[in-house]
């Protein structure tokens, strides 16, 4: 009895592929993110991910920063807004905010510097917003400072991901830092007087005790000083 080698099949026999959607876009970019690095989540790649055309993804987004801002969007879901709700003052409330959107970027150290330049629109970044102000009013901030203090806030916090993403792909900087101590220890009085008196408590500090202190300055900066000076 002869073999048969089997028909192909034909195109209509196969099993159908799932039909693109925005959220299968930006849950595939996450996924390729997270295994390959932003670096990789580009249209071309992401066709490929979810075998298609890269034509096919623009219908959904426009280019490669509206989708990294996409991604963004998405993490923020996970940015804690508790402290809003909770009892306390509200000064160490909002830096608790802040504080976990900082933490949010640094888990995904590739997309902090991206954030700086992706601005997200969906409900994840309204809601943080939205908290920022909500404790910016409990505050008593005038509605003219605390417009123009939530985007300050919120680009401190950022650019502090994103320089502590950088810091970590960096072997060096840990000897950097330990050149720093040496070179400000070795100063004289007469030659860099205030560098002398404050010595060690230049470095002082945890970075987690120094974020919460630029949050709080920052803060109390956005309460006292008016968007007109007088």
């Amino acid at each position: 009895m002869s073999s048969r080698t089997p028909a192909p099949r034909s195109r209509r026999e196969r099993p159908a592929k799932p039909a693109l959607t925005y959220e299968g876009i930006v849950a595939a970019a996450v996924g390729v993110m997270q295994a390959e690095g932003l670096q990789r989540v580009t249209m071309r790649r992401l066709a490929q991910e979810l075998d298609t055309g890269p034509a096919s993804l623009y219908v959904y987004v426009a280019n490669t920063a509206e989708l990294h801002a996409a991604i963004l969007e998405e993490l923020l879901g996970a940015v804690d807004l508790g402290p809003v709700e909770a009892a306390g003052d509200w000064r160490e409330r909002l830096a608790a905010v802040l504080g976990s959107y900082t933490h949010v970027l640094f888990e995904h150290p590739s997309l902090a510097h991206s954030a700086l330049v992706a601005r997200p629109s969906g409900p994840n970044y309204l809601a943080l917003v939205e908290a920022v102000l909500a404790l910016l009013h409990e505050g008593e901030v005038s509605d003219a400072q605390a417009a123009w203090g939530m985007d300050v806030l919120l680009q401190v916090a950022t650019a502090t991901a994103a320089e502590h993403s950088t810091r970590d792909r960096d072997i060096a900087a840990e000897d950097e830092h330990h050149a720093l101590v040496d070179a400000l220890r070795q100063v004289t009085a007469q030659t860099h007087p205030r560098i002398a008196a404050l010595g060690a408590d230049l470095v002082s500090g945890t970075p987690e005790q120094r974020l919460a202190w630029i949050f709080r300055a920052v803060i109390n900066g956005t309460k006292t000083t008016p968007r007109q000076p007088d």
